[in-house]
């Protein structure tokens, strides 16, 4: 035998390996004794002294892995492979659900907590790795509640101490406006409705640009403004065909959901753009109202930067320099107000030009109305009896006292006379 052992019964070397089905068996050669048979897990020092050791003896009984563990696990991974992730992906999302199944908080929760914990711990992966991966996606291959799943996430984020970095505003689109159904014709999308992906998603990306530098996106929730700017970059690729178009019909079209703030935003974008486009010349002439707009979405944000300066920051500079002008040019002054493209040629003369609106957040400029508390009625009228414990708090002199007392005995001593009928 190579490890030099000896039969436990003779003390014969002789031991042979002797194969029973499909069990390895060492048998002593010379006895006949089992020396060791189907053994399943055993020490180094078990192996050297030809001990059987059984399998509640043994290490693997401390390493069980319960019947939820072993799903969450297969969970994770098939995400992993549905998602297409690199192996080390799997490997990180893996190790991250075995530390957050030994939380007590994780262990002793609900079965819909435990089956998004997987979820979590693959886009806790991605987001650490810099990945493209919305947790709207992982919600949806898991069929599981958007509230439940967020509010796991940001428990086992907290519990396990992880940094976790927000996803790029770029990635997202990205990785949203890939979702879409419109890329291809089919027998749902006509085909004056599909679009070339690559001019969609840049005119996108400048939309929500726009939107991130008018304060539109801080603070908010992310997909509905880009739910809204892809409707307007779908839209100003082909006006004609697609003006008539709701919101709610293009989201349909595409296949995803209608965000609820979606129309909201899409207002305020408009509104954005509305300002601009009074800043440009030739479309003070069009006056464009927010459904024209959309035709020249492009040519608005092609300047868009210099507009959002002269729409919300510099205008007044450039008003206050025209009234500066001398008055006795004549003709001359007005057609250098028309290449300025300013609107005051209709304003009474003398008569200022409004100031440009502030570029503020949309939560200051029409702050939400809080309730006033109704104050309480009071009832006192001054009539009410003073009570017995209250009443020495209006006795100020000691004949005060006096009086109260004799008048307090003379009380007692009616109440104890008897009644003569």
């Amino acid at each position: 035998m190579p490890g030099g052992g000896r039969c436990p019964d003779c003390g014969s070397a002789e031991l042979v390996e002797d194969s029973h089905y499909s069990q390895n068996q060492l048998v002593c050669s010379d006895c006949g004794c089992v020396v060791t048979e189907g053994v399943l897990t055993t020490t180094f020092s078990d192996e050297g002294n030809l001990r059987e050791v059984t399998y509640s003896r043994s290490t693997g009984e401390n390493e069980q892995v319960s019947r939820s563990q072993q799903r969450g696990l297969r969970r994770v991974r098939d995400l992993c492979r549905v998602l297409q992730l690199p192996p080390t992906f799997e490997d990180m999302a893996v190790a991250y659900y075995q530390q957050a199944h030994q939380l007590a908080g994780i262990r002793t929760a609900r079965l819909q907590k435990k089956e998004v914990l997987a979820g979590c711990c693959v886009l806790i992966t991605c987001r650490q790795r810099n990945w493209p991966l919305t947790m709207g996606t992982i919600c949806t291959l898991l069929y599981a509640d958007l509230d439940v799943f967020s509010g796991t996430y940001m428990q086992i984020v907290k519990l396990l101490g992880l940094d976790v970095p927000s996803l790029c505003l770029v990635d997202l689109v990205k990785t949203y406006c890939s979702s879409f159904k419109l890329f291809e014709a089919s027998p749902s999308v006509p085909a004056k409705y599909v679009e070339d992906k690559e001019k969609m998603l840049s005119r996108t990306l400048q939309l929500v640009e726009l939107a991130d530098e008018t304060w539109l996106v801080t603070g908010r929730h992310p997909l509905p403004v880009i739910t809204a700017a892809t409707f307007l970059a779908w839209q100003s690729l082909r006006p004609s065909d697609r003006l008539t178009c709701s919101l709610a019909r293009f989201c349909k079209l595409a296949n995803v959901d209608l965000p609820y703030p979606a129309s909201s935003r899409l207002q305020e974008l408009l509104a954005v753009l509305l300002r601009m486009a009074e800043q440009l010349a030739w479309l003070q002439v069009l006056k464009p109202d927010k459904r024209s707009v959309v035709k020249h979405i492009g040519d608005l944000l092609q300047h868009r930067h210099m507009l959002v300066r002269k729409a919300f920051r510099d205008g007044t500079a450039e008003m206050d320099a025209g009234e500066k002008e001398p008055q006795g040019q004549g003709q001359g002054q007005g057609l250098g107000d028309r290449d300025v493209g300013s609107s005051s040629l209709e304003l009474p003369a003398g008569k200022r030009p409004a100031s440009p609106a502030l570029l503020l957040p949309p939560c200051m400029l029409k702050p939400p109305k809080r309730v006033c508390p109704i104050p309480p009625v009071s009832t006192v009228t001054g009539d009410e009896d003073i009570s017995d414990s209250e009443i020495e708090q209006y006795l100020r002199t000691p004949q005060e006292i006096r009086d109260f007392q004799k008048a307090q005995a003379a009380r007692q001593a009616a109440q104890s006379v008897p009644n003569p009928t």
